[in-house]
C-alpha cells in the first residue's frame, strides 16, 4: 500500500539574529557595574538578575562564550553580596542595632 503524502525536506535552523554578542557584552558590563551596586540591594539585586539572564542567552554565541561566563560569574557574586547586605540590613533593623543619630 502506497502513501500519497509528499515528503517535506527538513527546515533549516533559524538564523541567529546576532543579539547573543550584545547580550554577552551587556552581561559583562552589568557584572562590573554590579560590583559597585551591591551596596544598595534595591539596585544591585535586579541588576545581577538581569545580567545573569543576559549572560545565559549570550552563551549561545561560541565566540562570546567567555565574556558571557565572566559576566555571569560577576553577576552571581554581586547577587550573593547584595542578598547578604540586604539580610544584614534587615537583621540590624529588627534588632535595633543599626546606626543611630546622636540626640542632643
Amino acid at each position: 500500500m502506497e502513501s500519497n503524502t509528499p515528503v517535506m525536506p527538513p527546515s533549516p535552523a533559524p538564523a541567529s539574529g546576532g543579539n547573543e554578542k550584545i547580550m554577552a557584552i551587556a552581561s559583562l558590563v552589568l557584572g562590573v557595574i554590579n560590583l559597585c551596586a551591591w551596596f544598595l540591594p534595591i539596585c544591585g539585586i535586579p541588576l545581577s538578575l538581569i545580567g545573569l539572564v543576559l549572560g545565559f542567552f549570550g552563551m549561545k554565541d561560541q565566540s562570546q562564550k567567555t565574556l558571557a561566563i565572566i559576566g555571569m560569574a560577576l553577576c552571581a557574586l554581586g547577587l550573593l553580596l547584595g542578598c547578604g547586605n540586604a539580610a544584614f540590613g534587615a537583621y540590624l533593623g529588627v534588632t535595633g542595632n543599626g546606626f543611630q543619630f546622636p540626640t542632643q
